[in-house]
């Protein structure tokens, strides 16, 4: 590489620096999503339908980025959130986005502010295939109740054992050369899993930490010159 090579490099570098490797995961987009309640905003969540992933679980709505149908990220969250509350686009005002979530587990989750104007909880027409219930909960309980924080391990797994009881290598660490210590599982990292015990349920994992991170901007707004 010379140094014209390089200076044409430069073009190609990111304005706004993205996720490395982000198409090689699960891609997905929600709305972290706001409703007037009396004068009051409210989250609004969804309780999972039984019969699909992550059934009986409460979330916020979104889904799946789809490439065909999606002109970015914000248009899936709209998308989803359309058909599973049974709005249209009109209904909703999108403030801004949220810094995106990377899952340890192979997903990606980029959230969008946004709120929800001139309907009322009641007359929502969910779709009851994907969501069992639908209900708020005051921003204001989140500001005032901090969330349990556990720790789980995270390791890297180089091989697996399938259905027949036959070892599945990944990662052929010895054919490669590399330390012994690769062949097994190894790391040692720790993430929080953040929990807020709710009437409704128990809100953790992604949905909880997208709260967390919200709260943390809410009381910037108190403490902080902005």
């Amino acid at each position: 590489m010379d140094f014209r090579q390089l200076q044409q490099l430069q073009k190609l570098l990111p304005k706004v620096p993205g996720i490395n490797g982000k198409e090689e995961y699960f891609n997905s987009a929600v709305l972290v999503l706001l409703m007037p309640v009396n004068g009051d905003y409210h989250f609004v969540f969804e309780k999972r339908g039984p019969n699909i992933r992550q059934g009986g679980e409460i979330c916020f709505p979104g889904g799946k980025f789809d490439p065909e149908t999606d002109a970015n990220f914000a248009a899936t969250a709209v998308r989803e959130t359309v058909e599973e509350l049974g709005i249209t686009p009109e209904d909703l005002r999108i403030f801004g986005r949220l810094d995106t979530v990377i899952s340890p587990m192979g997903a990606t989750v980029d959230a969008f502010l946004a709120t929800i104007e001139h309907q009322e909880l009641s007359k929502l027409n969910f779709n009851r295939d994907e969501v069992e219930n639908v209900f708020t909960i005051p921003v204001s309980y989140f500001t005032r109740n901090e969330p349990q924080v556990y720790k789980v391990c995270i390791k890297a797994h180089p091989s697996y054992i399938n259905k027949e009881g036959e070892e599945v290598v990944l990662f052929p660490a010895k054919e490669l050369g590399l330390p012994d210590r690769y062949s097994k599982p190894w790391g040692q990292g720790q993430i929080n899993i953040y929990v807020y015990q709710v009437k409704e349920g128990v809100i953790w994992g992604i949905t909880a930490r997208l709260i967390y991170d919200l709260v943390k901007k809410l009381r910037c707004l108190e403490n902080c010159k902005m």
